[in-house]
């Protein structure tokens, strides 16, 4: 998003000419369970070291690998939530994701991260749920053309008030980061939206230098939107030499679930995409990789195959 205009006219611009710009706000209050750990696990004045571990044990032992396969043993959850869309992969969680997580899809270019933000939010379009998309790399108008190619009119819920599409540039995000932080909780209640995607996280991280900055801000803008008491959907860049980890090794620390999509290679040299899930907090979920497609309706994930 350009320009001279106000923070507060963050949505307003998003939303097509005509449409709705205040909408009441969900009458849903947070479930104790859902309370949010607002300690800062960095010491911004400690080493940047990038070659040491950035985390301790009892933080870092958050991040669940994802080694074999099917389900933890059954159990009951009281916790409100949520589908993430994608046909396949919401199989293979108990029950969805518990609803208002702080979410994160790490990939390299091409696995498909953005349509998985869209279709994360289509879906909620489709529940009567309103929803943001905020884009670092894109325009509005991208965005809008790359969901119509799926068959999906995002158009029409930005006319009709239920979508609000922000495309903020690196640059003056970079310089009004403290402000956008402090007011993103009340843009989005204001709108009263239940779904966001913020694409992609890597160019926030890539706005520092100083791997201890980094970290700091990268934790201070999780704690704002998790603070914005909504359904969270980040996407990341996968680091080049590890595809399970994120290109700067901290947003996978910071979220509540983590989605990897990579390519994966057969010894004969035939390529494939492949999906796992390597943790959801409070959530019984397939441990196992599995193959998807890309295609003109979206990612479709198939559950009951093999890579190959």
């Amino acid at each position: 998003m350009s320009g001279d205009s106000d923070e507060d006219d963050w949505f307003e611009s998003g939303v097509g000419e005509g449409s709705e710009t205040e909408a009441e706000t969900p009458d849903a209050e947070p479930a104790e369970s859902e309370s949010f750990d607002t300690t800062d696990p960095f010491d911004a004045d400690g080493p940047a070291d990038a070659d040491e571990n950035l985390f301790d044990d009892s933080f870092g032992s958050a991040f669940e690998g994802g080694d074999g396969g099917g389900f933890d043993e059954d159990f009951d959850s009281d916790i409100p939530r949520i589908d993430v869309g994608v046909e396949g992969l919401d199989e293979m969680m108990q029950g969805g994701v518990p609803s208002r997580s702080l979410m994160v899809v790490i990939g390299s270019a091409g696995t498909g991260k953005t349509t998985f933000g869209l279709q994360f939010l289509r879906r909620g379009l489709q529940n009567d749920e309103k929803a943001v998309y905020i884009t670092l790399e894109e325009t509005r108008d991208a965005i809008l053309a790359a969901a119509s190619e799926k068959g999906w009119d995002f158009g029409t819920h930005a006319e009709e008030g239920r979508l609000a599409i922000v495309d903020l540039d690196p640059v003056e995000m970079a310089n009004s980061l403290s402000s956008i932080r402090s007011d993103l909780p009340r843009l989005v209640d204001d709108f009263g939206a239940e779904r966001l995607v913020l694409d992609s996280v890597s160019l926030l991280e890539m706005m520092y230098d100083n791997q201890a900055e980094r970290r700091t801000e990268v934790f201070d803008f999780t704690k704002a939107l998790k603070s914005a008491g909504v359904s969270t959907m980040l996407t990341s860049e996968a680091s080049e030499g590890n595809p399970y980890a994120s290109r700067h090794g901290i947003i996978e620390y910071l979220t509540d679930a983590v989605f990897v999509l990579q390519y994966v290679r057969s010894e004969f040299q035939e390529t494939r995409l492949a999906v796992e899930i390597q943790k959801i907090r409070n959530t019984n979920h397939s441990r196992e990789t599995k193959p998807y497609d890309i295609t003109d309706s979206g990612i479709s994930v198939y559950q009951q195959a093999n890579i190959f």
